[in-house]
């Protein structure tokens, strides 16, 4: 069996300039096949349509930020199972450790390199379950 490849993401990020560079990262460097929100709220709408293999999510964000965004995404049926990354400049160690205690794969770190952007995903997507549907 062949791993199950990572090659939707959507990136929930307010800021829309962060979200310009990231989709140029993740499309032209990385490849991907990328939807973009800007609020929490139209994250939890995009995913339920568009269903990525991974969503990226910015922390801090006004009204519904990447947690309260987290746990609707984790609430509703069709995207329960999506993993999800925090995108964030809040990566003290006890913010990261709260992060996955919610559920998050992996938390990178803002500001972030948009050349390594789309391999620091792919190495966290690699070691997680979400690809081990092989034996490799």
């Amino acid at each position: 069996m062949n791993p199950s490849p990572l090659s939707r993401i959507l990136y929930v990020e307010d800021e829309e300039h962060i979200r310009a560079v990231a989709q140029i990262a993740l499309e032209e460097v990385g490849g991907f096949t990328v939807a973009l929100a800007g609020s929490g709220q139209e994250g939890v709408e995009k995913a339920r349509t568009f269903l990525p293999d991974l969503i990226l999510l910015d922390v801090m964000m006004p009204g519904m930020d990447g947690i309260a965004t987290l746990r609707a995404l984790k609430e509703l049926p069709a995207t329960s199972g999506i993993p999800v990354i925090f995108l964030t400049a809040k990566v003290q160690p006890k913010e990261v450790d709260a992060y996955r205690k919610l559920g998050a794969l992996g938390v990178l770190s803002k500001p972030f390199d948009p050349m390594t952007l789309p391999d620091e995903l792919r190495t966290i997507w690699k070691q997680s379950p979400f690809s081990m549907t092989t034996g490799s």
